[in-house]
């Protein structure tokens, strides 16, 4: 198993490491600026589709749709009801539009209205964190773990940093493939984890845990072992297998990324194009 999910080759494939950094700090700058839920929109639009380019596997954008889409209707409720001095502040109004309002005679909730102006607000806050989660599997599946520690020592991260980061990234998936593993051998051994209750499945994998966790130290305590065998100081003076280089495709693409941000900068603050009100009046 291995960390990377990308098994074609694309343009970001071939980008230095540093350059991809630089594209998920701009595009993170980028989303928390806008407030608007169009721009948002059409950011998120853009990451989808740069991760289809680059490789990244449909199954991944349905995941994570299943396990935020929770969280996400109750970011759009909470926003729809109760956010309404601050979308007054920012839309300079007391006025919104509602949507539908609860009977007076309902126990507690009876008179909230939902409205408009909340739903773009949530809306937004939902594309923010969308876009921040698609943007970075577009930096780090795209690249393999070697040229990750080749580019950040580039960037004068102290070596020990890098080395954590580096073997916590090849460690994760040998827990998972650890997981399958003891929960083949249970199924093996006459387990139908399908058919037992949640309180039994709850004990199970608890039991689990407490089998990963000691086996997880006993992995640590080995590496260790190793690392003291070879001497490991923790210095970025050593020799490396690959080399990180920037060609022109980064310096092209480090240009656009400037660009973008002052062109975007400079939209937004004379222009309003990204803050809230941009368009939502005009609904």
């Amino acid at each position: 198993m291995k960390f990377e999910t990308v098994n074609k080759k694309s343009f970001f494939t071939y980008l230095d490491f540093r350059t991809k950094l630089l594209i998920i700090i701009i595009t993170t700058i980028i989303t928390f600026l806008w407030e608007s839920p169009f721009t948002e929109g059409l950011l998120g639009l853009a990451i989808g589709y740069a991760c289809i380019v680059a490789g990244i596997k449909i199954n991944y954008f349905r995941k994570i749709f299943t396990i935020m889409m929770p969280f996400y209707s109750l970011i759009l409720i909470i926003t729809g009801f109760f956010y309404v001095d601050q979308i007054e502040v920012l839309l300079n109004t007391n006025y919104l539009t509602p949507i539908f309002t609860f009977p007076d005679n309902w126990f507690w909730i009876g008179g909230l209205i939902m409205n408009y102006e909340g739903v773009f607000y949530g809306l937004n806050i939902v594309l923010k964190i969308l876009n921040m989660i698609l943007i970075i599997p577009l930096g780090v599946f795209t690249t393999d773990i070697n040229d990750m520690v080749i580019g950040m020592v580039k960037m004068k991260i102290p070596y020990k940093i890098v080395f954590i980061f580096s073997s916590t990234l090849r460690f994760f998936p040998l827990l998972i493939e650890e997981i399958q593993s003891i929960l083949e051998a249970q199924k093996l051994r006459g387990l139908a984890l399908g058919k037992l209750s949640l309180v039994k499945k709850a004990t199970i994998y608890l039991n689990l845990a407490v089998s990963l966790i000691l086996n997880s130290m006993a992995k640590t305590n080995t590496i260790d072992i190793v690392l003291q065998s070879k001497s490991f100081s923790g210095s970025s003076h050593r020799t490396y297998l690959n080399e990180s280089l920037l060609n022109q495709s980064d310096y092209l693409t480090i240009g656009f990324l400037i660009v973008s941000l002052l062109l975007v900068i400079v939209l937004y603050i004379w222009y309003g194009v990204g803050k809230f009100s941009w368009l939502i009046n005009n609904i």
